[in-house]
């Protein structure tokens, strides 16, 4: 069976209304990213930290997967497929989709301060000050920040290198070390770049380029792929 590798960032939310990381303004919802999302904030004002993402937790909860999410689902039918994911939201996981990998953490989970493989699952949508995990420790938002090691990394290389098809989504390729998964796609995989400015991001010839959001050209890609392929085993 064919393997797919799907590579998502925050183009592919921001359809269901979940605003991108950083807008023009350099500003994540208002706030400076070096406020709320390093761990230098997290050790300044962890009220702050931790007040920010229960408000994004929040938001992903209210958001719905969109057609884009969806249609990576029906690749399931007749495809190996594993999705990357910068995003920290679980719209893929909703939508049905079985190989989920987040590069950057999930903010629906918690984790201890002191060990970051103890995780939780979060009640509701808020993370409290004093809410402490088995070790003692307060709880964070299990989320990479800024300055912080991409242990996924070591998980995503491989399936990268194992990519007959390989389709990058609503994402700029200027977030390192994620954006180096490119480079680790066979050269004899098929490459679709989905984004409204596919074409001025890319910087690899050998890429196919799509000029469009997310919600149009993935359910175009998807039947494609699907018609093209009627038994790929």
């Amino acid at each position: 069976m064919k393997h797919i590798v799907v590579f998502t960032g925050a183009g592919i939310s921001a359809e269901s209304g979940l605003k991108t990381f950083r807008g023009d303004d350099g500003l994540w919802e208002g706030y400076r990213v070096t406020d709320v999302a390093t761990p230098q904030a997290w050790a300044r004002n962890p009220g702050l930290v931790q007040q920010f993402y229960n408000e994004r937790r929040k938001a992903v909860l209210e958001a719905q997967p969109n057609p884009a999410h969806r249609a990576l689902v029906t690749l399931e039918e007749k495809y190996n497929v594993s999705i990357i994911t910068q995003n920290i939201d679980d719209l893929h996981e909703r939508a049905g989709s079985g190989s989920v990998l987040h590069l950057h953490g999930l903010i629906t989970q918690s984790r201890s301060t002191v060990n970051p493989n103890l995780t939780y699952p979060v009640k509701g949508y808020e993370i409290h000050m004093g809410e402490r995990c088995e070790l003692g420790s307060q709880l964070r938002p299990h989320v990479v920040w800024f300055g912080e090691a991409v242990p996924a990394m070591g998980e995503a290389i491989p399936i990268c290198r194992r990519a007959d098809i390989f389709i990058i989504i609503g994402t700029s390729l200027q977030v390192y070390p994620a954006a180096g998964l490119l480079d680790e796609v066979p050269a004899t995989a098929v490459k679709y770049f989905v984004d409204p400015a596919a074409s001025q991001l890319a910087g690899n010839t050998d890429v196919i380029c799509i000029d469009d959001k997310a919600s149009v050209a993935v359910p175009r890609i998807t039947a494609q792929l699907m018609a093209a392929f009627p038994d790929p085993r």
